[in-house]
């Protein structure tokens, strides 16, 4: 087998920022590349943000009859809550200084699915995005522990309708399919007693309350093992499933390592790290240390909102910080790309890879970039002292957006661009930006 190369340390650590976090402004990438992979890897794994305080406070809204005179404000207020939300998660991603707290809860939201457009309560949303961040990063047994009695998650997939002699099994299939297992492991008779084991919860004012009257007690079967499961029994059994591991460590790779399954050695390695205690820790740093994630062909396209937050980050200019028509201008640019915080198209979560790589996704990307970047009143400090010269203009744009090197194809398109902003503009849209190489 001939000899696939490897990574230089540089790119090895700008890998790391990409796939453990959102990127990194020159600065945080010209230190992490003196220290080197070992002590950026550790760097990320271990530093942890502090809790966030600025959380908005969002009150319920009650819907009114379609027909009430006030529903139109009402409306108006629920979607002034979401835009809230979004742009306050957002500007915590692109403003964090360790940022892979935020990868990870970014991770979990893509794969405990849960859409704005069903659950209709920004507050709801903001509360389960606070326990996947404080939840998320250890073990995936406990954040599975806390999201099947999660108020928005319930009511995403209709579990408090689940009842006795009257079973709903949306959140018992999603939980074996999406979330624990995977397809195909698992039968439709483990669905329905599953979801006996999730009855009893019932939903009002934001609180998830259990009704013992309602719950299906008695033995359940589930994947040949009888017991009197409640939903923290059941979360429990299927957690500590070898599948389990196997599926939640392959879920991992292909979003931080790559498109390609692992190697079942590579998997095995993985599944030890993971461990009896579902580390999801342990699991991120032998991803991590892999061989394939020093590969150079091991490259994945940046979703939409890795990519905007990794120019966001490196630029210095959170979307927040926009006036609204520009702010305006970005989100909507998400929304063109597929992908807005919050609002997942389905139980499933969001795609990866060819989606993101058309030419509408590339016109969105140029809009959004320019909104973020051609604001003259604004300063961000990779655009403060505009380089001359057309080899010291690329080397600039490269550094500041922490780019390995440019292709040959690349640096013809870029070189006719004299205006710093707009070359950093088009060199946000090039591929060695667009993919994480």
């Amino acid at each position: 087998m001939p000899d696939r190369g490897a990574l230089s340390e540089r790119a090895v650590v700008r890998r790391l920022h990409d796939r453990l976090g959102l990127g990194a402004p020159r600065q945080t990438l010209e230190a992490s590349i003196l220290a080197g992979p070992d002590a950026t890897l550790a760097k990320l794994l271990t530093t942890d943000e502090s809790a966030p305080t600025d959380v908005p406070n969002l009150p319920q809204i009650t819907d009114l009859p379609a027909d009430d005179p006030r529903r139109k404000a009402q409306d108006q207020q629920r979607s002034d809550q979401e835009r809230t939300a979004i742009l306050w998660w957002l500007d915590r991603m692109a403003t964090v200084q360790a940022p892979r707290a935020e990868k990870i809860t970014w991770f979990w939201h893509g794969h405990f699915a849960t859409s704005l457009d069903k659950v209709r309560d920004a507050g709801l949303m903001l509360t389960q995005n606070q326990t996947l961040r404080t939840k998320g990063q250890d073990s995936l047994a406990q954040l599975a522990q806390a999201m099947v009695v999660d108020p928005a998650l319930n009511v995403w997939l209709d579990n408090q309708t689940n009842r006795k002699f009257a079973p709903n099994e949306n959140l018992g299939r999603e939980l074996m399919e999406l979330f624990t297992l995977g397809v195909g492991e698992y039968s439709e008779s483990d669905v329905k007693q599953a979801a006996r084991a999730l009855t009893g919860w019932t939903y009002q004012d934001r609180r998830l309350t259990f009704a013992k009257s309602k719950f299906d007690d008695g033995p359940k079967t589930v994947l040949g093992t009888t017991a009197d499961l409640d939903a923290s029994g059941l979360v429990d059994m299927l957690t500590a499933r070898a599948d389990s591991a196997r599926f939640i460590a392959t879920r991992l790779w292909n979003r931080l390592v790559s498109s390609d399954p692992p190697s079942e050695p590579e998997l095995e390695r993985l599944t030890d790290a993971y461990g009896p205690g579902t580390s999801v820790r342990g699991l991120l740093r032998a991803l991590a240390t892999s061989e394939t994630f020093r590969d150079p062909r091991a490259t994945l396209v940046k979703q939409p909102v890795d990519w905007a937050m990794g120019l966001a980050r490196a630029v210095g200019r959170p979307i927040g910080t926009l006036d609204d028509k520009d702010r305006t201008t970005a989100l909507n640019q998400l929304k063109a790309l597929g992908q807005v915080p919050f609002k997942p198209p389905n139980v499933g979560g969001w795609p990866a890879g060819a989606p993101y790589i058309t030419p509408t996704a590339t016109v969105a990307r140029v809009r959004f970039a320019t909104a973020l970047l051609t604001d003259a009143s604004l300063k961000p400090p990779a655009v403060d002292d505009p380089p001359s010269g057309t080899n010291a203009r690329l080397e600039w744009a490269r550094a500041t957006l922490g780019v390995d090197a440019w292709s040959a194809r690349t640096r013809a398109a870029l070189s006719p661009i004299g205006d710093p902003r707009q070359l950093l503009i088009a060199a946000a849209v090039s591929p060695e930006f667009v993919v994480s190489g």
